[in-house]
């Protein structure tokens, strides 16, 4: 499916971002994978290589504007396109709206929104060069219904979601396709550790009665960025077992 094709996946450590940039190298993509700390991508690099795979691990803040866009030039010199970019990388600092502190609210905004509006600048001019490109951003479900206690997260995702279907209008003139997901209850650590009656209380939310796992999402985002889905641009896909309608 990406035989040729180079693509760069942010947050790709662990979770959701290493499914992605597994399951983009399984059907035939070059990746560079990006992480605040490139050590913390030495399980994700073992795994696509096993896989026969080329892959480049890259350390990244993506709050800097500076250095994305330096990174990303140094990318396509490298590499000599870039065809996927999958805008993963996130974080949270859940908290009720009173407690909350202005570093928590400015450290998640940075990270889930400026984080996505840097990398996808930093990615624009190359693939309007190439004109094409397929960029996929990692929304949230919470950007979509928001959630009591994640004011700032849920403020990100829906900014990450107005922000790919501007960005998508704004680009699409030169081929370059932008689409996101919406993820609902994903199987992690923290899902993991949840006791017996909050897991039950969240499995009553979902129609499908069950989480959903990270591969789930992996294989929504690399539909997204392949030609099966070169009439896509501007959507949001929920992967919430029915969750959001």
């Amino acid at each position: 499916m990406f035989e040729g094709k180079n693509a760069i996946v942010t947050g790709a450590a662990r979770g959701i971002g290493q499914a992605i940039a597994l399951d983009l190298a399984a059907k035939g993509a070059q990746i560079v994978i990006c992480d605040l700390r490139e050590e913390w991508l030495e399980e994700t690099a073992a795994a696509i290589k096993q896989a026969g795979r080329k892959v480049t691990c890259k350390e990244l803040d993506v709050t800097d504007h500076g250095a994305t866009q330096s990174m990303f030039q140094e990318i396509a010199s490298e590499s000599g396109s870039i065809d996927i970019l999958v805008n993963n990388a996130g974080i949270t600092r859940d908290g009720l709206l009173m407690r909350m502190s202005e570093a928590d609210w400015d450290a998640v905004l940075a990270v889930n929104l400026k984080g996505v509006f840097n990398c996808t600048k930093a990615v624009t001019r190359t693939m309007m060069k190439q004109r094409a490109g397929a960029i996929v951003n990692i929304a949230s479900i919470i950007g979509i219904t928001g959630n009591a206690g994640q004011a700032n997260y849920s403020a990100s995702k829906a900014g990450v979601i107005a922000f790919t279907k501007s960005v998508a209008k704004e680009f699409a003139s030169r081929n370059i396709r932008i689409n996101a997901v919406a993820p609902g209850f994903i199987t992690s650590k923290m899902t993991d550790s949840l006791s017996e009656d909050v897991r039950e209380s969240m499995l009553d939310a979902i129609p499908l009665k069950r989480f959903g796992n990270p591969e789930h999402v992996a294989s929504v985002v690399s539909f997204l960025a392949s030609d099966q889905a070169a009439y896509i641009t501007g959507e949001v896909i929920n992967i919430s077992g029915g969750m959001v309608m």
